[in-house]
């Protein structure tokens, strides 16, 4: 299939420069400022008023499947990545069964064969059940077919099994994405930070040590193997500090945050904790203070944290409807991030377009060995925006099948209005 993006502004070496773009059979053949002949092409799409970015990667969704359709699935979900701009999506592997084996790895691989409408990328778990302690995988089995190595929804329990899965991952030439808690610091039924929100209301609070206490174990044991270690999820300034510390000292440790932790902090929580509306907060790790929010910008804007994922996490109504003590953790994000990022970070002056788009594309390609994008001869990934789309967030539209959002109702002024994945058009809203 030949494609043409006519009239729109494209993102080339960091900035917005007019130009045309070929797409064909699913490579980027011709990026020019030149018209082209149009009756060559199977489709052409004017793109006046919109612009071109890289299509954006998320290296930590949660599609759940296969085991937890009725939460989302890999049709849903990829929709829902598509809608958002997202064209390269790495899944995460709390599913059932776990992809701890190369067979129960292909039960997921065959639903994203057939379902998925962009590129989607599965993690293999590190321990056998994803039990965080125990057997580890066959890590030379699953990694070439996998973007790394993951127990997220809990943490690798000891040291002697991260040691263990370390070096194991570091031979396999693979990837550890560290999802960093330790249960024993963290009181019965945590449910949010423990911070003044959680004393306020009685309610048993997550301290910031049960993130950084693991981070601080792992970096140690990345001097001693060697292996590249990335971090899931970061909340809280102490692990933005360590990260910071093992960079300089040019350790091979990477990490992330999600847009919920930039843009709100324990001060955004509602009132009535125990309402049905409450858990559409309730997020793991939970959000923390407005000092922690302030270090994770921080840390963005200086290079320490690599890049932004969403960490796209689909419960059923009736799930997010028990409140904050009862419901399960994890809101909906992938339809929303680059709008909410772009409107209340970027066009408030407090982060750059550049680094925005390079910490949504570039960094986490690059982190995790994956191709695609806007450079001439690659593969096609795109995603066209018009940025002068006034909206609010409204999770009836949602094409995922979780609605929970701590966002909904919040101003955005930029609305997706064409996704191409290789030679797919994935998601397409050109209507005015």
């Amino acid at each position: 299939m030949k494609l043409l993006l006519k009239n729109g502004q494209v993102w080339l070496d960091d900035r917005l420069r007019p130009a045309q773009i070929s797409v064909c059979d699913g490579i980027v053949s011709v990026i020019s400022s030149a018209a082209m002949d149009e009756g060559v092409f199977d489709r052409v799409f004017d793109l006046s008023g919109c612009v071109v970015f890289p299509g954006f990667c998320d290296v930590h969704v949660h599609l759940r499947e296969p085991g937890f359709s009725e939460k989302e699935t890999i049709r849903t979900g990829s929709r829902a990545c598509a809608a958002g701009g997202y064209t390269t999506v790495c899944a995460m592997p709390n599913l059932s069964p776990a992809p701890d084996s190369p067979e129960h790895l292909a039960v997921e691989e065959a639903l994203i064969a057939r379902d998925a409408v962009i590129r989607v990328l599965p993690f293999a778990s590190i321990t056998v059940g994803q039990r965080g302690e125990g057997e580890l995988v066959d890590f030379d089995a699953l990694a070439p077919r996998v973007a790394g190595f993951s127990d997220d929804g809990r943490g690798v329990k000891t040291a002697e099994t991260m040691r263990g899965a370390m070096t194991a991952c570091r031979k396999a030439g693979s990837l550890i994405s560290a999802h960093c808690e330790d249960m024993e610091l963290i009181p019965p039924g945590g449910c949010c930070h423990a911070g003044e929100w959680a004393a306020g209301h009685g309610l048993p609070g997550i301290p910031s040590e049960s993130e950084w206490k693991p981070i601080e174990r792992d970096i140690a044991l990345v001097r001693e193997t060697g292996c590249r270690y990335h971090v899931c999820h970061v909340s809280c300034r102490e692990s933005v500090e360590l990260i910071r510390r093992a960079k300089a000292e040019g350790l091979p440790v990477s990490c992330e945050t999600a847009p919920h932790y930039l843009l709100l902090c324990e001060e955004d929580l509602p009132e009535e904790p125990l309402s049905a509306d409450a858990a559409r907060f309730k997020m793991n790790p939970p959000l923390r203070s407005a000092r922690d929010r302030d270090a994770l910008l921080e840390g963005l804007l200086d290079g320490t944290i690599d890049c932004i994922a969403t960490d796209h996490a689909p419960h059923t109504a009736e799930e997010k409807a028990k409140g904050f003590l009862k419901a399960p953790m994890g809101i909906v994000g992938i339809e929303t991030a680059f709008p909410l990022l772009y409107t209340h970070l970027v066009e408030t002056g407090r982060l750059p377009l550049s680094l925005l788009v390079e910490k949504l594309t570039d960094t986490p390609r690059r982190l995790f060995g994956l191709d695609g994008g806007l450079q001439l001869g690659g593969r096609a990934e795109l995603s066209v925006w018009d940025l002068n789309a006034d909206g609010r967030v409204e999770p009836s539209r949602f094409l995922s099948m979780g609605r929970a959002t701590p966002f909904a109702g919040w101003p955005v002024h930029a609305r997706c209005r064409l996704t191409v994945c290789g030679d797919r058009v994935a998601y397409e809203d050109l209507r005015g």
